[in-house]
């Protein structure tokens, strides 16, 4: 199995990173190939501009934006799993996945030109493993049903969100509890995909 994590935090060494490292271990314990894109490194990744170029060609990406996006498209279908790695920011996720989100939304889905076409990732599963400083039925609800509707027009299997919250910056954010959530969560997923 392929696993391709979008990892959407400008902190390399921050809370989510430290959620994802037992995530990851327990998948790589399981035999997933895991390939980690860092949004922020490196990577330009342009707003989409509803433009419509992308829908003339159904077997192809098609954006005209040159940029970093092309790559990360070719290994997110290249994968069995999705998993969007991101701290939550004003109840959502970072800048660069959303731009990359909305990119996705008409490169992978041909539903926008004259006739209808395919999606061209349906079928896909597609997980949240997030950070946020609220609960998270109050931090990140909102990105969750965000992706649930993403999900279900892109014709993506949901497969679910892990969630944990950093309570304060003079506080610790790790413990053993949350290792094992991450762990379980991958798990999870692993049973799934």
């Amino acid at each position: 199995m392929k696993t391709c994590i979008l990892f959407g935090s400008p902190r390399i060494k921050g809370n989510t990173s430290s959620l994802l490292r037992p995530f990851c271990d327990e998948l790589s314990r399981h035999g997933h190939e895991i390939e980690v894109i860092d949004l922020f490194d490196n990577k330009r990744i342009e707003p989409c501009i509803a433009c419509r170029v992308c829908q003339k060609d159904w077997s192809v990406f098609g954006c005209v934006i040159k940029d970093d996006a092309h790559a990360i498209f070719d290994a997110v279908l290249e994968s069995d799993l999705i998993l969007l790695a991101t701290p939550i920011y004003s109840f959502y996720c970072t800048p660069p996945m959303k731009a990359l989100l909305d990119r996705f939304v008409y490169g992978m889905n041909k539903y926008y030109g004259e006739t209808k076409g395919q999606s061209l990732w349906a079928g896909k599963k597609v997980g949240i493993l997030a950070t946020c400083g609220y609960p998270p039925e109050k931090g990140a609800d909102l990105f969750e049903e965000g992706m649930k509707r993403y999900c279900k027009h892109s014709q993506l299997n949901y497969v679910g969100m892990l969630c944990e919250r950093h309570l304060g910056y003079d506080t610790e954010f790790m413990n053993e509890e949350k290792v094992e959530n991450a762990r379980r969560f991958a798990w999870s997923l692993d049973k799934l995909v």
